[in-house]
């Protein structure tokens, strides 16, 4: 925060010479200033807050907000479109066809002796708005009411890597604070106990690693806190010594680091240092409340299946159910990752064998998911809550087999709910054969810049002076998807 303040010189008075009374001597030095400083490097970080996240207004909010809070189901792997929520009656008629495309198809697999591949799996049409989802995903179907399909999202490159940063932090090629760091710098935490952003995570990193959630160049206070599904849900939570001892340690580290702060970007480095320490501290007390669901009544745990089958059945319902455990504390932005179940790149990335494994992946992750939106809504929740469901691409209507699909980034499908999201609705369209966009194309871009309006971000002014320039989540692109929006 402090590289935003870093022009700024204070006027301080001298100091009065010992030797002459009434005389002043030599200018503080910035160490001696900011050590001297009642509220040290904390008071200046705050001061620049506001420039870093782009004048935010009394409130924290440049608009009047619908949404508090995010919760991002990453599908990670591309779960197929033209298999889920993209009904192509076209399609299903040509399968087994030669397959032709435009030159401008961005799908990973072009060539010889591709053939057109139909549904997997049967459409129907669900809830009062008659909205076509497959049978893969039966729960989700069932509320399809509360969902705003987005079937024409356009990324830049069929590749895992560069697509998962790309959906995270808006640049393909990595080095950019997340979305949810963004959110949680802007807006913070509602709950001083535990951290702005919560990675609910399945035993999974996905491809383009660690970056796709951590702060950038923004404080390290706005980076994801991983939380497990199997075994120690945190990692060094546990106390090692009375309260007492924990806060003199941290009085004498706080103490310490304003004697050796000797510019701006040090003195912001120790204090987001200090400050993660602190919510640690604060952690120890709050984390097991929120992780542990054993109160929860029977009901609920039959909702979310926390006792069904697999391992990776039982963990995923864990973490959805988290996730709004996790709401309900005050956490900003939560984000719940799939597991993987097999030896693959990615858990939807299904080149062959799709059937068995994209009905496992939707075993998995389907009723939890429909549950946590069921449950948001009968809480009142659901309002506040703006939940996405995404992978960062889709996949081929095309194959080289019969049963797999290759990487597709022309034309893909995403879910939103809450949040000021309206559902039962859809927007935009590919193609006859689910190849391309030919209504309301649009990027990641618009998809962020939505979420920021929907929690009273205007994601142009939300911006971080860095390298010489304002960056900002949606770099210089971004639209408002006010038609998707109550």
């Amino acid at each position: 925060m402090l590289n935003n303040v870093r022009c700024w010189q204070p006027t301080l008075p001298r100091r009065r010479s010992s030797g002459c009374p009434g005389g002043l001597g030599p200018p503080r030095s910035r160490r001696e200033f900011l050590s001297t400083t009642s509220l040290g490097f904390g008071w200046l970080a705050f001061s620049g807050l506001a420039t870093a996240a782009g004048d935010l207004e009394q409130g924290g909010r440049h608009l009047p907000a619908r949404a508090k809070h995010v919760i991002f189901l990453f599908m990670d792997g591309g779960v197929s479109h033209v298999d889920t929520f993209d009904y192509k009656p076209e399609l299903a008629r040509r399968s087994g066809q030669p397959a032709e495309w435009q030159a401008d198809d961005k799908s990973q697999a072009a060539g010889q002796n591709r053939k057109w591949l139909g549904p997997l799996w049967p459409f129907r049409q669900r809830g009062k708005a008659g909205l076509w989802a497959s049978d893969l995903l039966p729960h989700m179907a069932g509320i399809s009411d509360d969902l705003c399909v987005v079937r024409s999202l356009v990324g830049e490159t069929p590749l895992h890597g560069a697509q998962n940063l790309l959906l995270h932090t808006g640049r393909s090629l990595g080095a950019a604070p997340s979305m949810g760091s963004w959110i949680t710098h802007a807006l913070g935490s509602e709950n001083d106990n535990l951290p702005g952003y919560v990675l609910l995570n399945n035993d999974w990193i996905p491809n383009g690693g660690w970056q796709n959630f951590a702060s950038g160049f923004l404080p390290a206070t706005s980076e994801a806190t991983l939380v497990r599904a199997e075994g120690v849900a945190v990692d060094n939570i546990v106390p090692a010594d009375p309260p007492a001892v924990q806060r003199a340690k941290l009085d004498f580290l706080r103490q310490s680091a304003m004697r050796i702060g000797s510019s701006p970007a040090t003195a912001a480095t120790l204090e987001s240092a200090i400050a993660t320490f602190e919510t640690a501290a604060r952690m120890q007390t709050s984390v097991p409340d929120v992780c542990d669901v054993a109160t929860e009544t029977e009901e609920t745990r039959q909702l979310y299946g926390l006792d069904r089958g697999t391992d990776h059945e039982r963990f995923y319902a864990l973490q959805c159910l988290r996730a709004r455990k996790l709401v309900e504390a005050g956490v900003r932005f939560i984000e719940v990752t799939c597991p993987l179940t097999h030896a693959n790149n990615a858990p939807w990335d299904q080149h062959g064998g799709m059937r068995k494994y994209h009905a496992e992946n939707a075993l998995i992750t389907d009723q939890p998911v429909a549950a946590l939106i069921t449950d948001l809504k009968r809480r009142g929740l659901l309002d506040e809550t703006l939940v996405l469901w995404a992978g960062e691409m889709g996949r081929t209507p095309h194959s080289s087999g019969t049963d797999g699909r290759d990487h597709h980034v022309s034309g893909y499908t995403v879910c939103m709910a809450g949040g000021g999201v309206r559902g039962g609705t859809t927007y935009g369209a590919t193609d006859e054969m689910g190849m391309g966009v030919i209504e309301n194309p649009l990027d990641i871009h618009d998809i962020h810049a939505t979420i920021l309006h929907c929690l009273g971000i205007d994601h142009k002014r939300l911006t971080y002076r860095f390298g010489g320039r304002d960056v900002r989540l949606t770099d210089v692109k971004g639209r408002v998807l006010t038609d998707i929006l109550t």
